[in-house]
C-alpha cells in the first residue's frame, strides 16, 4: 500500500457501452482520460469485480460512476460506506460490497461516492442519447468539483476494530 495513497483518486466507470445510455460510466471515465487531474487514476469496466477490491486499496479516495435507470436527472452524487453484508454474482458486484471487501482484505477502504447518471435508453446499440450526454457533462463538472476538495480524513477501519473486540 503506497504512502500517499491519501491524496489519491481513483474514478471507477463501469457500464456496457453496447446498451446505449449504460455506456455511461464508461464514458466518463474517457472523459475523465482525456483531461487528466493530478493524483487521479481512471478505470474503466463492464463491471465491478472482487479483484477491485484490491485496486481499491491503492487510493485514499473513490468514485463509483454508473447509469442510472431511474432516479434524480441529471445525476445522483452520494457518499457510500462498505456494506454490512457481502452481496455479489459470479458476474457483478455493487459498489458498496467491494469496498466491504477492500476493507476487510486491504484496511482501511477508501472513503467513496457513487455517481449515477440518470439514462434513458439501455437498448442495444453503440452511443449515447442527447439528454444522456448532457447529464454526463453535469456529473463531470460535479466530480472535478468533488476531487478539487483537498481533505485528507483518516478513516476507522472496522475490521482491525473487529479484530481487537473478538478477544
Amino acid at each position: 500500500m503506497s504512502p500517499d495513497r491519501h491524496r489519491r483518486t481513483v474514478v471507477l466507470g463501469y457500464g456496457n457501452p453496447g446498451r446505449r445510455d449504460d455506456g455511461l460510466g464508461p464514458a466518463a471515465a474517457a472523459a475523465l482520460e482525456a483531461r487528466p487531474l493530478p493524483d487521479v487514476a481512471v478505470e474503466a469496466a463492464y463491471q465491478l469485480n472482487i479483484e477491485d477490491a484490491a485496486t481499491l486499496a491503492e487510493y485514499g479516495k473513490a468514485i463509483f460512476v454508473d447509469a442510472a435507470v431511474s432516479g434524480p436527472e441529471p445525476y445522483e452524487l452520494r457518499p457510500i460506506a462498505p456494506a454490512s453484508t457481502i452481496a455479489f454474482t459470479s458476474h457483478s458486484m455493487d459498489p458498496a460490497s467491494v469496498l466491504a471487501i477492500c476493507e476487510e482484505s486491504f484496511c482501511p477502504a477508501p472513503e467513496a461516492w457513487v455517481l449515477a447518471i440518470r439514462g434513458y435508453d439501455f437498448a442495444l446499440g453503440e452511443g449515447l442519447t442527447p439528454r444522456a450526454e448532457e447529464n454526463l457533462n453535469a456529473a463531470l463538472d460535479a466530480v472535478r468539483a468533488l476531487l478539487q476538495v483537498k481533505e485528507d480524513r483518516t478513516h476507522g477501519c472496522r475490521t482491525a476494530h473487529k479484530n481487537h473486540t473478538d478477544h
